[in-house]
């Protein structure tokens, strides 16, 4: 740009050089901001980057630390370390956590083996959730519930939180198992999660103690107050005072119908890790829990109950129709259930 040439006279000479323009000057400063502000975010997604990958770097090293590579390589399936979002392990969050489910029939004795299970320092077993209507509405909701209770964020009595081994239920065959038993059995396998089958021999016993329940929730027979267990001989007796009417009629059907819901079960589950436990067979040996502590990989411990027994002796005492049961089964395959007793 040309400078202006001013003459003011003749001996005077004054150079004025021209105005130059603001935009020049907003557009060099504009761009000044603009690199700066790309170095300046360029030094941040650097720090952000690296801050991650060392973030991701820490949990994998957490997790990896979790696991014992000495151990026996099948049963890795089988070992989990649960995050609960309800509170922290602390320093047992690198103990493994096996998990399980009791599988059976009301008035099959699950009430009392949950018990032995849950004298054991380390196992918690959360009763039977599946009660509970809304939790096996349908596939959605159980998956839920079991998630809960696997992630050990499931709240009972039974809880032992940070450092359990082994953590499970109860799951009654008539409460959801039954008719989604494919998705549940994959989810089992899925998983890692083991099955404990207990049934009961003697069905006719069973269904003694069916009705006897049954008849107490009416009852209520214990100060008005309706127990399912007792920790007592006395409210034992009280409660066996009661001598159910067995429909005789229809009794040899109903003993099949029980035998081939449990040969359904079995046979559904089959795939699955899994035990199978007779009620009868605890009763007479104890020993038979160091099966299951060594079924759930735990240290051996002298396993206690609390609950008493309530029908004990032969059935003849405890079934009011007994001349039409007994007739009706002799000479059968339930004959044996007459004279059964432990």
């Amino acid at each position: 740009m040309a400078e202006e040439i001013c003459f003011f006279n003749k001996d005077t000479l004054i150079i004025r050089p021209s105005k130059k323009s603001p935009v020049l000057l907003w557009i060099v400063v504009l761009v000044f901001a603009m690199i700066c502000g790309l170095y300046i975010c360029s030094i941040c997604v650097k720090q952000i980057n690296t801050h991650t990958k060392t973030k991701f770097i820490n949990i994998e090293v957490i997790e990896r630390s979790c696991h014992d590579y000495g151990i026996d390589q099948s049963q890795i399936p089988y070992l989990h370390y649960p995050r609960p979002e309800t509170f922290s392990r602390a320093e047992c969050t690198c103990n493994p956590v096996r998990l399980f489910a009791i599988l059976s029939m009301q008035r099959s004795g699950s009430g009392w083996f949950e018990t032995l299970l849950n004298s054991h320092i380390n196992v918690s077993s959360n009763g039977e959730i599946f009660s509970a209507k809304d939790r096996r509405d349908n596939i959605s909701s159980i998956v839920k519930t079991l998630n809960r209770v696997y992630n050990l964020d499931w709240f009972s009595s039974a809880s032992k939180n940070e450092c359990s081994a082994a953590v499970g239920f109860k799951w009654m065959l008539n409460q959801g198992l039954m008719e989604h038993h494919k998705e549940i059995v994959e989810y089992f396998n899925s998983r890692g999660v083991s099955a404990i089958f207990l049934l009961r021999r003697n069905l006719l016993r069973r269904m003694v103690s069916v009705l006897g329940n049954s008849y107490d929730r009416y009852a209520k027979l214990l100060n008005g107050t309706h127990k399912s267990h007792v920790h007592s001989p006395e409210e034992a007796d009280t409660l066996s005072n009661y001598k159910p009417t067995i429909n005789s009629t229809s009794l040899m059907a109903d003993l099949k119908q029980m035998e081939v819901t449990a040969a359904k079960a079995l046979e559904y589950f089959s795939s699955t890790r899994h035990i199978i436990l007779y009620y009868e067979d605890l009763i007479k040996n104890r020993t038979k829990m160091v099966d299951v502590e060594e079924f759930l990989r735990l240290p051996q411990m002298d396993l206690t109950s609390r609950q008493v027994k309530i029908h004990k002796g032969p059935l003849s005492g405890h079934i009011k129709n007994w001349d039409d049961v007994n007739k009706t089964l002799r000479g059968t395959t339930y004959e044996s259930f007459l004279y059964a007793d432990y």
